[in-house]
Parts: C-alpha cells; structure tokens; sequence
C-alpha cells in the first residue's frame, strides 16, 4: 500500500495514451512489454524522420515519426537497429504517424518494437503531432504543479516535527512518511543509530539484505572525512546516502532507500530534511563540547581526590564510574581525530554506562576502564591509536595510575599503533627503560673508545664486558659463555677499565656500564641479579 502521504504519481506513458481525443492506438501489446514499460513517466514529445535521431534526442521522450526513413526498401535488420538505438537511448514511447506517407504502421517495425520492449503506438491522420506534443506538455505541467505543491506539503510536515521534543527522530520518521521509504541515521562509528519505520530491518523484510551494505557504504564515507554522497542499487531498492556535518567534522550519514530513484521535488524534501538534521546534529555537538569540558573539570576532580563528587555528578549525567579497581588507558590523537575519536566514545558511554568514564586533558584522552574494556581498546587501536595502559588502581591511586598510563603511551610511540601495558615495562625494570628514553646518545658516548677499538683491532671488548656483567661480574661462567680463557675475559675487562677510566670494582661503575650498554640500544637482555661480585 502507499503511504499515507505518498507523492503524486509521476508523469505516465498510461496517462497519455488514454487521452480519447488523441485517439492513439497501442500496437505492442502490454502483455508482451516490460513491466511498467507504460508507466514511465513522459517529459516531452519529439518527432523526427531522420534514420537516426538519437544525437536531439533525450531520456524519457515520447518520438514521433512519419516514417520517411522507411520509405525506401529497407531490411529487417534495419527496422531492428533503429528501434535499439531508441530504446538505449531512453525513449519511452514511438509514434507512426499513418496516412502521410503510407497507410498503417510496417509489420516489420511493429515486429522490432515487441522484440526490443519499446511501445509503439498508432498515430491517425487526424491527430497532428502538434496536438500530441500539447497533450503531453498539458501533462507535465499539471504534474510537476502537482510535484511542486506536494513538496512545499512535505516541508511544511516536516518543519513542524522539526519543532517536537525529539526533533531529529520526529523529522526522519515524517520524512520517512512522506517519500514512502526508509530512512536510517548512522553514526560517527557507522553504527546504525536510528531508523524509520522502526521496524524496517527486523526480522526477514525484504530491506534486512540492505542494512549490511549500507552500514559499510556509510563507513566508507565516514573514513574519508569528506562531506559526500552516493547511491547504489541491491535487493531491488535505491540506497541512497549522504554525509551530515561540515567537511573534517562530520556528524554522521544519512540514508533512506526504497523503489525506483527520486525525482527532483522528492530530492528537495530530503535536501531540506540533510539541512535540519545536519543543523540538530551540529547543536547536538555544541552540547557534546559543553559535555566534554564537564568531563574534563571532573577528571580533575578525581585526580584530586574528590571521588564522591565525581560519582554523584557522572551518576546523573551518563551513568556510575567503572566499579574500582579500573585502569588508565591515555592516547593521543592526531588534532583533526579528536572530536571524532570523543563522539565515539560518548556513543560507547551510552550504550554501555558504568564501564567507561573518559575525558580530554589537553591533547590527549584518558579512560578509566574496568574489566571489560578489552574490547572497546581493540577498536581504539583499530582507529590507529597507541594506547598506553596502567596497571589496577583505586580512584585515590588515580594520578600514580595516569603516570604509569603517560609512561606505557612513550613506549607505545615506539612501534606501531596498538597498546602497551605498563606492566610489561616494570617487569623489565628501571634501567630497561632507559631504551625508550633520550639517554641512548649518552649511552653510545660512553662506550665509544670500546667500540672504536673494537673496529680498529676487531677485539670483543663491548661483547665481553657484557656478558661478564650479565654473569655478576663472574669470569669463569662469562669465559664459558663466550668460549675463551678465564683469563683472556679478565684481559678483556681490564683492557676495557683502562680505556674507559673506570674502575669495575665499584658497583656504581658496573651500574652505570650496564645503563650505556642497554640505552645505547646494545642487545643487554634482562639486567643482572646483581652487579658487583
């Protein structure tokens, strides 16, 4: 059934044919045309002899001819070509004018229009084509009024649900009403957010094919960050899908499908509809940032301590913080990924409250999340995020958690995007870290007069000294290690004390060796138990 306020029908072939003082005759039965072969809609009448006239010829015309290119013997292969041409051009309709030039229409060509699907009608003698071409420009007009006065109908319903408390969904749902489609909302994750009618993709419905492509078509403009549109054909619907925001900024996809494409007066309801709803999500941000700034004095807040504060404010606003202990998660998007990496997140909040409370501190974003996050941290990384992860903390415990958090985010920085849990570095240790730090120049300095003679007389004097600290300072196991002499590794470490003026005896020597050793990106391994013997 259509809907309540279905458009007008378009302007029809049926239409006029069925004018009685035209008296036009139908020589391809219906029966053997295309489906709705005499419903297409008709926008101007033509005529033509010429044996091809499809270069002054467009899409949805009516064609009229005497048939003055018949007029000599011509093949069935003829008839058959011109005929084709026509219908690849998009005519909708010939007419054979009788009587000028012979009397009744070619078999051969009636013959070719049923092969072909293109309808052919019979003009008679006394229906000038000037009296066919008026008919058809009566139509038209009278139409596209009836067009014109719909859509000014459509704009008006439409503004009026702009004005009800939910405005946006009062909007898509009347838009829906009126075109007698479907109309999805997507948002900023290419998550379906809302859809009209309600019921559209739900159970077997012939749109449930559809949602799949259209979620992937909608992330796809999405990623590009580009306002844009598109439109694709599958299940036998027109998807149709237009971004909503500014350019950098946007705030999410439209989508509507249903048969058939829209013609113009439809085209101007939904563009009106992309403004209103483009405009509610605009407003919608502006609270977004009002939010975030909320976010931001209370994640203060809770780095202050004031736990309770915190909990009974986000308690009204988007639900309890995660259960304690949570962990710190900190990244650091790039400045044109920021708002869009926090209206996910507030798209995450809402569908999930008590597992996540975020917000912005300068450029980066910082979490609080509980157990459950694992998840949510594989999408951020599927976003090209580093993340740098805590360890398990209380909410009184929450600046050491953010360190440990900022600390993990360096170390995350240091390969591809994806998360570093500071775990793993305490694991490794304090001197472990130097690795990731500025000291590695340090490092490096320090070992040079091993390295430059090393290259010079090809001795093993950075090998040797680092297995002999790795061994406690041990000779026998580092000469067993290295498969020389006892003796020859306390050569080596002496040549080594030497050249570097220091004197191995002393733990903060062997410390500070073992420091250069692993900033200077030499393969150190895990630091020693001890180092002095």
């Amino acid at each position: 059934m259509p809907p309540l306020n279905a458009p007008p029908p378009l302007p029809a072939l049926r239409r006029l044919l069925d004018r009685p003082d035209l008296r036009l005759r139908l020589l391809t039965p219906e029966a053997g045309l295309p489906p709705y072969a005499l419903d297409q809609p008709v926008e101007w009448v033509h005529s033509s002899d010429l044996a091809d006239p499809t270069p002054f010829l467009s899409a949805h015309q009516v064609l009229l001819t005497t048939g003055r290119q018949f007029a000599e013997a011509v093949t069935d292969a003829f008839y058959i070509d011109y005929v084709t041409r026509l219908r690849d051009r998009g005519i909708v309709c010939l007419g054979f004018g009788t009587e000028v030039l012979r009397s009744g229409t070619p078999d051969a060509l009636v013959a070719a229009c049923q092969s072909r699907g293109l309808p052919l009608v019979e003009v008679p003698y006394e229906t000038p084509f000037i009296a066919v071409a008026r008919a058809a420009g009566d139509l038209v007009a009278e139409l596209r009024y009836a067009r014109n006065t719909w859509a000014l109908g459509a704009q008006r319903s439409i503004a009026l649900a702009a004005l009800r408390p939910d405005g946006l969904s009062a909007t898509l749902s009347e838009l829906s009403r009126q075109l007698g489609h479907w109309v999805a909302l997507f948002d900023m994750s290419g998550a379906l957010d809302r859809v009209f009618p309600r019921d559209t993709f739900a159970g077997a419905s012939a749109s449930r094919g559809s949602l799949d492509r259209v979620q992937r078509e909608a992330a796809q403009l999405i990623r590009r960050g580009q306002r844009a549109s598109t439109s694709v054909s599958t299940g036998g619907e027109t998807l149709t899908l237009q971004t909503l925001g500014r350019r950098d900024q946007l705030r999410g996809v439209l989508a509507h499908g249903g048969p058939g494409e829209l013609d113009q007066a439809s085209q101007e309801v939904v563009t009106s509809v992309i403004a209103l709803a483009g405009l509610a999500l605009e407003q919608n941000s502006a609270l977004d940032r009002a939010r975030g700034l909320l976010r931001s004095g209370l994640l203060h807040a809770l780095l202050g301590g004031d736990v309770d504060l915190v909990q009974a404010t986000s308690g009204e606003m988007w639900g309890p913080l995660p259960f304690e202990p949570v962990r710190v998660a900190v990244t650091d998007p790039a400045p044109g990924r920021l708002d869009a990496l926090t209206e996910f997140l507030e798209l995450r909040v809402e569908e999930s409250p008590g597992h996540l409370f975020f917000a912005r501190q300068g450029g980066l974003v910082v979490l609080c999340v509980d157990a459950t996050a694992g998840p949510l941290l594989d999408e951020l990384v599927g976003f090209g995020l580093h993340l740098g992860l805590s360890d398990r903390a209380r909410y009184r415990e929450l600046p050491h958690a953010l360190a440990q958090a900022s600390q993990a985010l360096e170390r995350s920085h240091e390969g591809a995007p994806g998360i570093v849990e500071f775990d793993v570095i305490s694991r490794q240790g304090v001197l472990a870290f130097l690795a990731g730090t500025d000291a590695s120049e340090v490092g490096r300095a320090t070992l040079q007069p091993l390295t430059a003679h090393d290259a010079v007389h090809g001795t093993e004097l950075v090998r040797t000294l680092r297995v002999w600290l790795g061994r406690n300072g041990q000779f026998g196991p580092a000469a067993t290690e290295l498969g020389v002499h006892r003796h020859t590794v306390r050569a080596r470490v002496s040549q080594a004390e030497a050249l570097l003026g220091r004197d191995f005896g002393t733990f903060h020597a062997r410390a500070d060796i073992w420091a250069a050793l692993l900033a200077s990106g030499d393969d150190a391994g895990s630091p020693p138990e001890h180092l002095s013997s």
